[in-house]
């Protein structure tokens, strides 16, 4: 599968992903035999914003995370500098991807997981304690401890005060936290960030973030990963549907419900 771009390669930082599928010893084996991994040759990188959506279990999650690793990110998020690790959960695929990069390189980077990112908090800490004349890290997440802010109110820390500009980030289910106005906040971020040079890929279920004007969105298939338009996703054709009509959708969704006994419903 190869899937063209649109832009510039020497204008941007990654420009595609490529799988080395000759060093691949079973297509059998997890991660490889996920559709996404199965079929992938070589993945173009929109200059500015990437999407990777799909349902759970889809693989997508799993392939930032290796797209981030092969970058030199922590697998457990943070930036570069991090390198800590609380439990050996990735898989090995970052070792078969080769990232294809641009001439330019960022000056600020992040991967951000949503599933992990109490770990990241938890060693910025842990760091800030050990003595030393530098300033504090926590200082460049806005100078408030991630684990006094809600887990919304820390993402948008790190988002607003983090994330500098002129910068490469991953970002994996963002919006796990944050309540629909919170990611119209996170989504007039990243459209500065993006106009001061930046690059995001991020996998998200999230139809506000993907509405992004001009974004390149991969959808998870069982054909492997397809270019989509925005409104042929899964996640604004639901959405809209359901918000249109939730009467009628609830009712197709509880029509059965009458079949359903007590000991079914609820377990004992």
């Amino acid at each position: 599968m190869i899937v063209q771009m649109r832009g510039s390669q020497s204008d941007q930082f990654v420009h595609s992903i490529q799988l080395k599928r000759n060093e691949v010893k079973s297509y059998a084996l997890y991660p490889f035999n996920l559709p996404i991994v199965k079929s992938l040759n070589r993945l173009q990188i929109d200059p500015h914003l990437t999407f990777i959506v799909g349902d759970n279990g889809s693989g997508k999650s799993t392939l930032l995370e290796a797209i981030a690793a092969s970058l030199g990110f922590n697998p457990e998020g943070g930036s570069k500098n991090f390198s800590f690790g609380t439990r050996e959960s990735h898989s090995d695929l970052h070792k078969y991807l080769r990232v294809c990069k641009g001439i330019k390189k960022p000056k600020d980077g992040y991967f951000l997981r949503a599933e992990s990112f109490f770990n990241v908090a938890t060693e910025i800490e842990k760091r800030d304690e050990e003595p030393g004349g530098g300033p504090k890290i926590i200082e460049s997440y806005g100078g408030t401890s991630l684990h006094e802010q809600s887990h919304g109110e820390s993402f948008l820390s790190l988002v607003c005060n983090r994330f500098r500009g002129n910068g490469l980030y991953l970002l994996d289910e963002p919006e796990a936290a944050l309540s629909p106005q919170r990611q119209l906040s996170v989504l007039s971020r990243m459209h500065q960030l993006i106009q001061r040079d930046s690059q995001f890929i991020i996998a998200t279920h999230s139809p506000i973030l993907m509405a992004y004007p001009d974004a390149l969105i991969y959808g998870c298939t069982p054909e492997g990963l397809k270019k989509v338009q925005y409104e042929d996703t899964e996640h604004f054709r639901v959405t809209r549907d359901f918000l249109a009509n939730p009467n009628r959708m609830l009712r197709e969704l509880f029509k059965d419900d009458d079949d359903l006994s007590d000991d079914t419903l609820f377990d004992k």
